[in-house]
């Protein structure tokens, strides 16, 4: 795989083969390096969802990626039928996005947190056949969630589970790792899958509900070139991420800098800050993942330092307004690359210079390297007639295909993809500065809601409650809410489906920081 201090051969040679996919990405690594360790589980996983810390080599590796394929493939499902996947971030949850490409269907990673009234609104307009999920999340059920979904959308045939004590009618998927299965693993009769077909569909929260967001491989692939060249991480490269892949940010930022550096990838769930440190000192991190509002923090809770030496830290915001008041970098060691999160409409990185404060963005072509002589353009940035952020690039889904339910609504005429979020023109003309989030609209660590619809969602069970969105320093807002009988309300809410995070605004103490990021 071509190194990331030459971005220009890599765009080229990606573009030039339509058949490039992130699963033959991927296939080509296991072909060449079947030994090399790949993945590496949470050494905490027992506590919050089934099943031992797993290390899988590229050859392991895909041969559960083929056996997840083949046992899709069994199932009859119509070609290019959409798969819905809600795990954690461990190992099978990147298995299983692999998987249904090499199965030839469009992976549907849904954000953890989700329960059956998200799940149904965001999957009811995709025709989802089937649904990948696990039997525990802390206290949460995602399978059965996921059984009540099913039940309510008649299109979905399958739901298939990781775990224990699976409840009947769920397919069990935990033997994909059993090698000696005498199950074949051939996925013969798959569709062609290439680089020009939608690989996967994320969903971006707008006002009136979640809306799906179509993206090939190839746009999938663009959106993680930047944030990979910008960090300078080299072939082989050890990445840490602290980044669920319910999104395309997960996604653009975790799964493609480890299938183009054919790296190992070490997964953290959010947020464990002694198992962090653990891992820190076991696999002495090249690159590492995590929130923008947590990266001072942990530097200087020492855990850049010795013995860990990392070369680059990707720092995603995914509330644009705040990183103008981030803190400068300081340690000359390691980079600093911020990611911008536009929702799941498109990313931004741009790597700090030597005085350690943010790149600002710029009106027009934003290239990688940013300072290099012969850049590639990886995006573009305007602001539109409303005074919002316009994006466009290789990596936006500017002409969605109205199968996957989305339409040009939030493309302007001249082909900028309106993110929605306030933005002023500085003196300069040139530079752009983010003023807030999308009106009416708050972000709680990797979730947005609507507030309009939280507050019509609380009086539906009690005409005297009340929530609002409060400002905190590491996830941009916390849930608070007020009700009569908190406990009921927070009943009510898990009844209804509602996001967990809502019904914990109830809390009888409110909780004082959000960990999911």
């Amino acid at each position: 795989m071509i190194s990331g201090n030459q971005p220009n051969g890599m765009l080229a040679s990606l573009h030039s083969d339509a058949s490039t996919t992130l699963d033959k990405i991927f296939a080509l690594a296991a072909l060449r390096q079947p030994e090399r360790l790949a993945l590496i589980d949470p050494p905490n996983r027992q506590r919050f969802t089934d099943g031992i810390p797993k290390r899988l080599t590229y050859g392991q590796a895909d041969y559960a990626i083929s056996t997840i394929a083949a046992r899709l493939r069994q199932m009859q499902l119509p070609d290019h039928a959409v798969v819905a996947i809600q795990l954690p971030n461990v190992v099978e949850a990147v298995l299983t996005i692999l998987g249904v490409m090499r199965a030839g269907y469009v992976a549907a990673p849904l954000p953890l947190l989700w329960r059956h009234a998200d799940c149904v609104a965001a999957l009811s307009r995709l025709g989802v056949k089937a649904i990948v999920t696990c039997c525990r999340l802390n206290a949460m059920e995602p399978c059965r969630v996921a059984m009540e979904v099913a039940s309510r959308l008649f299109a979905i045939r399958y739901v298939c589970a990781f775990g224990q004590n699976l409840p009947n009618g769920v397919v069990a998927l935990d033997d994909v790792f059993d090698a000696h299965s005498d199950k074949s693993i051939s996925v013969a009769g798959r569709t062609d899958n290439d680089a020009g077909r939608v690989a996967v569909v994320t969903f971006d929260m707008q006002r009136d509900g979640p809306v799906p967001m179509p993206r090939t491989h190839l746009q999938v692939i663009a959106g993680g070139l930047a944030p990979l060249i910008e960090s300078g991480a080299a072939e082989n490269a050890m990445i840490l991420s602290c980044i669920p892949l319910g999104s395309f940010a997960g996604l653009a930022i975790a799964l493609v800098p480890w299938l183009l550096t054919r790296g190992t990838l070490v997964l953290h769930t959010p947020f464990d800050p002694p198992t962090l440190a653990a891992q820190f000192h076991e696999h002495d991190p090249d690159l590492v993942i995590l929130p923008g509002p947590l990266v001072s923090r942990i530097s200087q809770a020492g855990l850049l330092g010795a013995p860990a030496a990392v070369k680059a830290i990707l720092s995603i915001w995914r509330a644009p307004e705040r990183l103008q008041g981030a803190e400068p970098w300081q340690d000359s060691k390691t980079a600093l690359v911020d990611l911008i999160a536009f929702g799941e409409i498109g990313l931004l990185a741009a790597r700090r210079g030597a005085d350690g404060h943010p790149v600002p963005l710029t009106v027009g072509p934003i290239t990688v390297p940013r300072v290099a002589a012969r850049a590639t353009i990886v995006a573009e940035i305007r602001r539109t007639d409303a005074g919002t952020l316009g994006l466009r690039g290789p990596m936006v889904c500017q002409h969605p295909d109205p199968t996957f339910g989305r339409d040009d609504a939030m493309t302007t005429p001249d082909g900028l993809a309106d993110t929605g979020f306030p933005c002023r023109l500085e003196r300069d003309k040139q530079t752009i500065a983010i003023t807030g989030p999308p009106p009416g609209m708050v972000g709680v660590g990797g979730y947005r809601f609507a507030l309009r619809k939280l507050q019509e969602l609380v009086s539906q069970v009690d005409r005297g409650g009340t929530i609002a969105a409060l400002p905190d320093t590491l996830t941009g807002h916390r849930l608070a809410g007020h009700a009569s009988d908190r406990c009921a309300m927070r009943k009510t809410l898990a009844d209804l489906g509602a996001n967990a995070l809502i019904a914990a605004a109830f809390n009888e103490r409110p909780v004082a920081a959000i960990k999911q990021a």
